[in-house]
């Protein structure tokens, strides 16, 4: 193991930690004896599943997209590298909430009357805008913003394997899917994983941008609950805290992760 690596090691206690659980201890202490924080927890605890649900499926889509786009912009096409950049750049350069609302209220309209036009040569029913749930268009927009920067750590990651073992590997006569599935990808994880992990921590945020469309997420419960019961510093509060449970527990188990397969490199 390296100075680096030991160093990382044997880091700070973590002060910072205790202090935020010592403020959750207190907010649930707060739960337990107050009724409207009981009443105000019951609440958003019916969007915490919203907020997981949309979070994993749109990461999860984004990975899969994500990577074909960091392939494609490594292809020897160059058609396809041009396609695959033009997506990337044009993407990364308008702010999420604008593709959102881009999403759910130009591309969705215009899905469903593509699906109608294609639909009437074979005798479907047509449907309406409305038969698109607001969820799955938000999934849909923040899968095509996250693919676009998970593209480029895959690219990143890709790019960081040597060209020597690659050669090597078409000399021992691997095809392309075997050298990638034996020989790049293990190699370019450790360099994918960490970025990867923190888009994933940040996409739990940004997942809060859906309440603009409506979806019962924390955030809109939240601003439902405060304006209902006018308790917004007791509601906010607990709205944050939700939050910052998800991400630190995130973050700690990412940190795990990494130092496991650190631990695993450095004993090989």
């Amino acid at each position: 193991m390296t100075n680096r690596h030991k160093r990382e090691d044997k880091e700070d206690f973590p002060w910072w930690l205790v202090a935020v659980g010592l403020t959750a201890v207190y907010l649930g202490i707060e739960v337990a004896r107050s009724d409207v924080y009981a009443q105000i927890m019951n609440t958003l605890w019916r969007g915490v599943g919203i907020t997981a649900f949309v979070t994993v499926v749109s990461f999860f889509s984004a990975s899969v997209l994500g990577m074909a786009l960091a392939l494609g912009a490594d292809s020897r096409w160059l058609v396809l590298r041009q396609i695959c950049r033009f997506y990337v750049e044009v993407v990364r350069g308008v702010p999420i909430i604008v593709l959102l609302l881009y999403v759910a209220f130009v591309l969705a309209p215009a899905l469903v009357d593509l699906r109608n036009w294609l639909g009437s040569f074979i005798g479907l029913e047509e449907i309406r805008t409305r038969n698109f749930p607001l969820l799955w268009r938000a999934i849909v927009a923040l899968m095509i913003a996250y693919s676009a920067f998970i593209a480029e750590v895959f690219r990143a990651g890709l790019q960081s394997v040597p060209e020597g073992q690659v050669e090597a590997a078409k000399a021992l006569g691997l095809n392309c899917w075997q050298r990638f599935r034996f020989i790049v990808f293990p190699q370019a994880i450790r360099t994918i994983l960490p970025p990867l992990g923190n888009d994933f921590v940040a996409l739990v945020k940004d997942s809060s941008l859906v309440s603009v469309l409506g979806v019962l997420d924390i955030t809109q419960l939240g601003k439902v609950t405060a304006a209902s019961n006018f308790r917004y510093f007791e509601t906010y509060n607990m709205v944050a805290l939700i939050y910052l449970a998800m991400t630190i527990s995130l973050s700690l188990g990412l940190r795990a992760l990494e130092r496991h397969l650190r631990n695993k490199q450095d004993q090989r």
